[in-house]
């Protein structure tokens, strides 16, 4: 337990300086049209069954995406291309016989000089009808210590979904187009008082094929008939995406005005309840199990989307594009509607997994210069955690609010500490970690103020943040707030960990101190 323990957490760490980058340039003052160039490293195909095992005998991680410790860093082993249609037993002309379909993501759009242009993102794919004993046999890879037959019905029948989802075949150089239509309100109630505009009926013809791995992504502009200009609206404004003869290939994307509030959220541990930090918890309820909201974040983002003018949501996941339908399925029916963000399969190796989030972030700033953002997220990422401070100093005056559920302080199942040492230059009034979702109920975010004084925070601004010895008494920037000896729970407090832990914990990190000297070969 203890070496297990140690490899995590240095490996964990070694995730958190092999992803750091020098500091990038200020934000251009005009937004960008087309997407950032990219990324494109070489895939790497691990066997699956070894990525799980390996992932459930870590005892759980830190969230560092890319590493066999969380749930994202394990979907990114899985085949794709032509070793998912040999491992699915699919020759070449079963597969030329199957209907290609359209994973649409749900895009925003952004105002020029030159009109509104909008992003289209998704991959195209054909789809093997696995049923029976192969279904099964793949399902059971993603259980643990549980046959699917063995399941409840209900989440016999969501495991094999989710895993026929999976195993798909993306189809290279395809080319793509969507038809748009005005979009009326959804069932939903949200995408912060969006409006359905009086026109904007076109066909769109993307202008690159897909990739190697089936992606699509671009911004394309779009004819301004019918849509109010992006200079002369506060609103945004709903297109309801279809893609041409291919199912299911529908979306609702947003056009987004320049100037406004934005929020950036991620979704697992903070929207829903996954508990990636508890391996077999966490590829249940991601694969089996209900999604669940966390407590009542439903109620809070509710809320805004009703008391915030104009606000435009955009969620941002790490996981890979074939597990993202159950996700999306999930958020449109629980939460305000809005754009999506989720990994491409061109992100496929370590590296590129441990930098997708700062891409996807970078990627909607970029795009937005004059929209102020308040990020939402939790603890237990460790590409949360490096990414959303360092979003303060790359993108002057744009951040209103970093908002973390510490999850170390709610859930006595994460025993991992996380890293607060981008927060110590930031001012306490954009950054916030709390407890429970009423923490936020009377923040007035809109206007900066994002930081709730009867929640002490105790940060220790420290990369072992979250561990019974660091960060329990008040610093010099987090005093504790009136109301701490109320009962209340700290933000930065750890509920109960068990001395040898902490022991261990930092026995890795000296172990990790000489390793991480020896460069990446030593892995």
């Amino acid at each position: 337990m203890s070496l297990c323990l140690a490899w995590l957490l240095a490996s964990s760490h070694l995730a958190g300086l092999a992803g750091a980058s020098p500091g990038a340039a200020p934000a251009s003052a005009e937004p960008i049209l087309a997407p950032t160039p990219v990324h494109e490293p070489p895939t790497r195909i691990k066997g699956l069954q070894a990525s799980i095992s390996a992932f459930l005998g870590s005892g759980g991680g830190s969230g560092s995406d890319g590493f066999p410790t969380d749930i994202a860093g394990l979907f990114s082993r899985i085949p794709i291309g032509g070793a998912a249609q040999r491992l699915l037993g699919v020759d070449n002309s079963e597969l030329a016989a199957l209907p290609t379909q359209v994973l649409n993501i749900p895009g925003y759009g952004n105002w020029t000089q030159a009109g509104w242009n909008l992003r289209f993102h998704g991959a195209v794919y054909k789809k093997a009808n696995i049923t029976g004993a192969k279904l099964d046999e793949l399902t059971n890879v993603f259980l643990p210590d549980v046959a699917v037959k063995d399941l409840p019905p209900d989440q016999a029948a969501q495991a094999r979904n989710v895993t026929a989802e999976i195993f798909n075949v993306p189809q290279k150089n395809q080319r793509v187009s969507f038809y748009l239509e005005p979009g009326p309100g959804p069932a939903t109630g949200g995408g912060g008082g969006a409006v359905t505009p009086q026109g904007g009926q076109q066909t769109i013809a993307l202008p690159y094929p897909t990739t190697e791995e089936g992606d699509f992504d671009a911004f394309v502009a779009l004819a301004g008939a019918g849509l109010q200009p992006g200079n002369g609206t506060s609103q945004l404004q709903r297109l309801n995406v279809y893609a041409t003869g291919a199912p299911p290939g529908n979306a609702t994307s947003y056009l987004v005005p320049p100037e406004g509030i934005s929020v950036v959220s991620d979704v697992d541990d903070i929207l829903r309840i996954t508990r990636i930090f508890v391996p077999k918890d966490g590829i249940l309820n991601s694969f089996a199990r209900p999604y669940v909201p966390w407590m009542n974040m439903p109620d809070i983002y509710a809320n805004w989307s009703r008391s915030i003018p104009n606000i435009h949501f955009h969620y941002l996941t790490t996981l890979p594009e074939p597990v993202t339908p159950q996700y999306m399925d999930f958020i449109y029916r629980t939460y305000p509607g809005g754009s999506f963000d989720t990994r491409p399969l061109n992100f496929s190796d370590t590296s590129a997994t441990l930098a997708i989030r700062n891409y996807l972030l970078h990627k909607v700033f970029e795009t937005f210069p004059k929209r102020k953002f308040i990020v939402v997220g939790d603890t237990s990422n460790r590409d949360i955690m490096r990414d959303y401070p360092a979003l303060v100093s790359t993108f002057p005056g744009q951040v209103l609010c970093i908002l973390l559920r510490n999850t170390t302080a709610t859930d006595p199942g994460d025993h991992f500490p996380y890293n607060t040492t981008g927060f110590a230059a930031l001012n306490q009034q954009t950054y916030f970690f709390f407890v429970q979702p009423d923490d936020l109920t009377h923040l007035d975010i809109a206007n900066g103020n994002c930081y709730n004084r009867s929640v002490p925070q105790n940060l220790s601004f420290s990369d072992t943040q979250g561990l019974p010895f660091a960060g329990n008494s008040p610093s010099a920037n987090n005093p504790a707030a009136p109301g701490a000896g109320s009962g209340k729970k700290s933000a930065g407090h750890r509920s109960s960990v068990p001395w040898w832990l902490s022991a261990v914990a930092m026995a890795a990190m000296a172990v990790m101190a000489g390793l991480a000297g020896a460069g990446p070969g030593v892995w």
